[in-house]
């Protein structure tokens, strides 16, 4: 099993992987909904993390995930959902999140009025993975019709509609950055009904192997290049001599992904990293440090 192996690679806890092969056969997935079970893009490395969160969602609880930019949160939410078969749905929280856009809303079918399934409700009633990415950017009233969801109860109740009980293997996984703009501190109700795993920052070792397992065709200083960049920024950003928006990395592997067409490394870092920024000062910051990684004379092929 693909998934697995990815595991065993990290010598994660071999009783994890056992009970996690024993969830996958205990619940198998509806054909309907097969289709939502997506292979990430990009692998999660960190043993002790991994370990913390397949235990917390063995034992049925819900992992909320805690950190600054850049740290792996989604990547680590969407590895979870694969890891344990799961179809997986996403939502995307913002200061306009309320509970109809979550649990449902009514709609008018066949001269009748029908509960138009959200997400959480779907996911509940297939026992899938819920992803609530940016959780910290939504009104704590808003949030608050989960706490019957995501506690003990395990069920949702819509006034006006059958209640419905969750799915055994329904799981939800919070996502949350701490410093953006728009963000809020969460209310101790809905905290406690999650464990919480507090991201750390990528390590140079943990980040070649990210990027190894991307562009496998890629030379080996080519990427320490790329990865070293990425580590200065991280370092300045920590430092706050810099914001976390050039900090990003989907911005640089979609710069390789371009480096591998044939765009010269220099060109495709300033639109993957450099230009994420529009502070003039900061561009030249970073603009700086990036001259100390890709040579502006460097071609695809010392990458590729």
């Amino acid at each position: 099993m693909d998934e697995l192996k990815y595991l065993e690679e990290q010598q994660v806890n071999p009783n994890l992987l056992r009970e996690v092969e024993a969830f996958r056969k205990e619940y198998p997935v509806p054909e309907e909904v097969r289709n939502r079970i997506a292979k990430p893009p990009v692998p999660y490395y960190g043993r002790e993390i991994l370990e913390m969160a397949i235990a917390a969602l063995l034992e049925g609880e819900n992992v909320l995930l805690s950190g600054p930019k850049a740290t792996g949160k989604n990547i680590l939410a969407e590895n979870l959902a694969w890891i344990f078969g799961r179809p997986s749905y996403n939502m995307s929280f913002n200061v306009n999140t309320d509970s109809s856009s979550l649990i449902g809303t009514d709609t008018f079918i066949d001269n009748e009025v029908r509960l138009r399934r959200g997400p959480v409700y779907q996911c509940a009633e297939n026992g899938g993975f819920g992803i609530f990415d940016e959780i910290n950017m939504a009104k704590n009233d808003a949030v608050s019709v989960l706490h019957a969801t995501l506690d003990y109860r395990r069920l949702i109740d819509v006034p006006g509609y059958d209640r419905i009980e969750l799915h055994p293997a329904t799981r939800f996984i919070g996502t949350m950055n701490y410093g953006y703009a728009g963000t809020r501190e969460l209310n101790e109700a809905l905290v406690s009904r999650f464990l919480v795993i507090d991201m750390p920052e990528l390590e140079e070792e943990t980040l070649m192997r990210i990027l190894r397992s991307s562009f496998p065709d890629a030379k080996e200083e080519g990427l320490r290049s790329f990865a070293g960049l990425f580590l200065d920024l991280q370092l300045k950003a920590s430092n706050s001599e810099i914001s976390t928006k050039p900090l990003d990395l989907r911005g640089l592997i979609g710069a390789l992904k371009t480096v591998r067409c044939g765009l010269k490394p220099r060109l495709a870092v300033t639109m993957g990293i450099t230009n994420k920024s529009f502070d003039m000062f900061e561009k030249e910051i970073v603009g700086d440090i990036v001259m100390t990684r890709i040579p502006e004379d460097w071609t695809a092929e010392k990458i590729f």
